[in-house]
């Protein structure tokens, strides 16, 4: 009873938090106002406006973000024994960022979709990682965080090397973008990251025993009928495409697949059911109270999402590491 009775406690807080989240911004609104909005009543036609137009679709794009990099997170750790997986990590966030800023800076607006450079660049990102780690370098968590770890630095410096020799203002716009916001989402953001986010749920959840067996090794995954190289390169396909949509609306958000999942087996449980649907629930709680703080904690300005789970990030990532040391 502990697992449903978590998610149900998380799934509260997270509707609270959403209607909360509502009356958060540059305009004051009282949670009666939202709620009348909400239900379509036309007290006040300006509150009306602001919640449906602005703060509504960029609430549902956080809690999308926020599940689609949590699930993300906890599939590639299980897909590669790695418990410091994450997209951000894996290289996949560099190789969409790369994508989408050659979309954004050397080619003609509207030739390629920056969904579409992300996703490749994200492809790319993933058959480096597959080349190093192919066969059974995957058993090697060392291994596969590494390349990872190379890959992400190797992408980060070609964007880098593109964005130096670019027109200033682009640039200037593309790194501000890179750095992760939800400032530019509407509803045709909601309208892309959501099928992606959905089709990866759906998917890990329909492969949840496999996903459990990869956990034990490859011979006894293939052991039950499992084949951990097919089923390793699907998982891999939809982090990328979710990574993509991600970065193509909302730039580079980094370490929230990482630390989602591991609160999430503490809390929640460690299998895979309650492992992504808590990872679904809890990833969107925390980007919503990541954004809330990011557009509330400065009066002027707003603080790009990607600095904030960055900092958190980090400090969760030598947490981990101190740990791993001491069990060793």
């Amino acid at each position: 009873m502990k697992q449903p009775v978590t998610l149900s406690l998380l799934l509260l807080a997270l509707l609270a938090s959403g209607l909360l989240s509502l009356t958060i911004g540059s305009a004051s609104l009282t949670v009666t106002e939202v709620w009348h909005a909400l239900l379509g009543n036309q007290q006040n036609p300006l509150a009306s406006t602001i919640v449906w137009q602005v703060r509504l679709p960029r609430l549902i794009c956080a809690m999308l973000v926020g599940a689609g990099l949590a699930i993300a997170g906890a599939v590639l750790q299980n897909a590669s024994r790695n418990p410091l997986a994450d997209p951000y990590l894996f290289g996949l966030m560099a190789g969409a960022g790369l994508g989408a800023t050659i979309a954004s800076i050397l080619l003609p607006p509207h030739m390629l979709s920056l969904a579409l450079a992300a996703f490749l660049g994200a492809l790319f990102a993933v058959a480096l990682v597959f080349l190093v780690c192919v066969g059974k370098q995957w058993r090697k968590i060392e291994m596969t965080l590494l390349a990872g770890v190379a890959v992400s630095f190797m992408l980060s410096a070609i964007s880098s090397f593109i964005l130096y020799f670019a027109e200033p203002f682009a640039a200037n716009k593309v790194i501000f973008w890179l750095m992760g916001s939800l400032s530019r989402t509407d509803w045709g953001s909601v309208g892309l990251i959501a099928p992606a986010v959905t089709v990866l749920l759906l998917v890990a959840l329909m492969l949840r025993r496999q996903l459990d067996a990869l956990l034990l090794s490859d011979e006894s995954a293939q052991t039950l009928g499992v084949n951990p190289t097919r089923l390793r390169f699907i998982l891999l396909l939809l982090t990328a495409l979710v990574t993509a949509c991600i970065v193509a609306q909302c730039g580079g958000i980094a370490f929230v697949g990482l630390m989602i999942p591991h609160l999430v087996r503490y809390f929640v449980g460690v299998t895979a059911v309650p492992l992504l649907l808590g990872c679904a629930v809890f990833g969107a709680l925390f980007l919503v109270w990541i954004d809330n703080l990011a557009r509330s904690a400065l009066l002027t300005q707003e603080i790009p999402l990607g600095i904030i789970t960055s900092v958190l990030g980090s400090v969760f990532f030598l947490v981990i590491m101190r740990k791993r040391r001491s069990l060793a």
